[in-house]
């Protein structure tokens, strides 16, 4: 299970994103960034001056954006997924969501936002066989070697995502645990 889509969805040198939805990115919507998106993320990152600090701009910036994804895609995503929303545009799993988290930080990374981090591949955890279900998040490495997940999933739309230490993050999910 991988989320580390290339090509046309992962451009971010346009202002133009494209939302995963679906399912395993079964519908991309594109979704145009404007000029005042692009001053919103600015302001989000003007005061970041730790990487303590750029991680609560990270996620202010993850939440305006699934905003205005659902706005594009007319659907608001609830919160986690379960199989009866595979197929059903604006429902997303944890591939779409990291996907898209990760084309957003592509994109802040691209303008200069990121300061103290940068962007890495997404990563996955769980096999079934050790009591939790396989779920990928998107991922940061901070200046000096820490990882970050980043991940979205478990809020609805436009709610806060969890942003912790990739070592906590790979341990959880047991039983569905957060």
């Amino acid at each position: 299970m991988s989320s580390n889509y290339t090509g046309e969805i992962t451009k971010t040198t346009t202002k133009r994103l494209y939302v995963c939805h679906g399912y395993n990115c079964s519908y991309k919507t594109r979704l145009t960034l404007t000029e005042r998106d692009g001053e919103t993320f600015g302001k989000m990152f003007s005061y970041a001056e730790t990487a303590a600090d750029e991680r609560g701009a990270i996620s202010q910036a993850v939440q305006y954006f699934e905003d205005r994804a659902g706005g594009v895609i007319g659907v608001r995503d609830r919160a986690k997924s379960n199989l009866a929303g595979s197929r059903v545009r604006g429902q997303m799993d944890c591939i779409d969501e990291s996907t898209n988290t990760r084309s957003l930080l592509l994109y802040l990374q691209e303008r200069g936002l990121l300061k103290h981090h940068t962007v890495e591949w997404n990563r996955s955890r769980g096999l079934f066989v050790d009591g939790r279900y396989p779920h990928s998040t998107a991922m940061l490495r901070e200046r000096g070697g820490t990882l970050w997940a980043v991940d979205s999933w478990f809020e609805p739309m436009g709610g806060a995502p969890d942003i912790m230490l990739y070592s906590e993050w790979r341990s959880r999910g047991v039983m569905g645990e957060r």
